[in-house]
């Protein structure tokens, strides 16, 4: 919310809250700086950060192409006009329905990190192209990675001569650094392990012709900077040159949060203050489960900008809350508010396109947000006129 009339704006939308506001050109922004960092590289939107329609319509106006985990989400982009041939279907475990229908509807590419979902894929989708998941222990990332999928290098090489044998296409590698990645140096020890499995499967006569580089990619919070881009590509293109035989004829990459946490305001109402043991706290209609699932995710440690609409120079502290019974439904901690806050005032917290919506359920009867483009309610307020 670096507009300084960010909270003038958002405090006069009409509407109940909680919802969420995403300025579609900041995801444009967004896209087309990572593109131009990373030239030659297929950029592949992870649709679980924020399926948005107007998000999705908006990335593949620009070119973009999109990663799934699930036929919905195939079938999403189906209906704006992508073609199933570009996407990678990233989740390395998918029910055998998902991968029949998504083999039908033409996509080509699958994830897998294991011989039964191989024994799966040469069942359902015969001929396919498989590209492994590499396990990666990077450390740096704020929201932290729980080791559910990827498989060490030895392994990794194993698996794609499986694929081979049994009628698929051992196609090439994939791995994930970890989400919210903050060091650009963490690609460096996926692609050692990279570089062992491409010599490995070159001496049994395999060229692998796809390395996807995952997401990780970092995006602005209120006490974050991350370095820029042009950090993160220039390691990338290090650690391919340093470690890899050879470079697979197409790179690839699967941002989320990069493109769209930024673009995205959450507007939320005080429904409650209250005084606990010298301590003060905030409650809003919008918490962790119907729609800041990633604040227990990180443990709290995401500090996302928060602003409120009385705006008063004197701040004092308070724990930021939402509406549910439950005892761990708290955003942040020790967050600066306006000391005459009171019940019906809004909040604004920033840097809340992703993993927001996505992630939001009803629990305890409270309402997901709904979300709304910038133009529906910003620009006339400012006066701009967009499309």
């Amino acid at each position: 919310m670096t507009d300084p009339l960010a909270a003038d704006r958002l405090a006069r939308l009409p509407g109940p809250t909680p919802f969420l506001v995403l300025d579609l050109d900041r995801v444009a922004t967004a896209y087309l700086n990572l593109a131009a960092e990373l030239p030659g590289v297929d950029v592949h939107y992870a649709m679980k950060c924020n399926p948005h329609v107007r998000i999705l319509q908006r990335l593949h106006r620009l070119g973009c192409r999109f990663e799934i985990a699930s036929l919905a989400e195939l079938r999403a982009l189906v209906e704006i006009g992508v073609d199933p041939a570009d996407v990678l279907y990233s989740n390395p475990v998918k029910p055998a329905a998902h991968v029949a229908e998504a083999w039908r509807a033409g996509v080509w590419r699958f994830a897998a990190d294991g011989e039964p979902e191989l024994a799966k894929l040469a069942e359902h989708a015969p001929g396919a192209a498989v590209y492994v998941r590499l396990r990666t222990s990077t450390g740096g990332n704020t929201v932290p990675s729980e080791g559910k999928f990827g498989v060490g290098a030895d392994r990794a090489a194993r698996l794609l001569r499986t694929a081979g044998r049994a009628g698929l296409r051992p196609h090439g590698l994939a791995f994930h650094v970890g989400s919210q990645m903050l060091s650009p140096t963490a690609w460096d020890a996926a692609l050692r392990q990279v570089g062992a499995v491409l010599r490995d499967l070159a001496t049994h006569g395999i060229r692998l012709d796809l390395l996807d580089l995952g997401g990780g990619f970092p995006a602005r919070y209120a006490d974050v900077e991350p370095p820029p881009l042009a950090e993160f590509a220039a390691a990338i293109r290090t650690g391919i040159a340093t470690h890899l035989p050879y470079e697979p004829g197409r790179l690839a990459v699967e941002p989320g949060r990069a493109l769209v946490a930024e673009a995205g305001v959450m507007v939320a109402t005080v429904i409650g203050l209250a005084q606990r043991a010298g301590r003060r706290w905030v409650h809003l209609d919008v918490g962790a489960f119907n729609g800041f699932m990633e604040a227990l995710e990180s443990g709290n440690r995401l500090r996302f900008p928060v602003t409120d609409s009385r705006g008063s120079a004197l701040r004092t502290p308070a724990q930021l809350t939402g509406p549910t019974c439950d005892s761990q439904d708290t955003i942040m901690i020790d967050v600066p508010l306006s000391f005459d806050l009171t019940v019906d005032d809004r909040i604004f917290l920033g840097t809340a396109g992703a993993y927001t919506t996505s992630y939001a359920s009803g629990f305890n009867g409270f309402a997901v947000p709904t979300t709304h483009v910038a133009e529906m309610f910003l620009s006339p307020l400012s006066g701009e006129r967009r499309t």
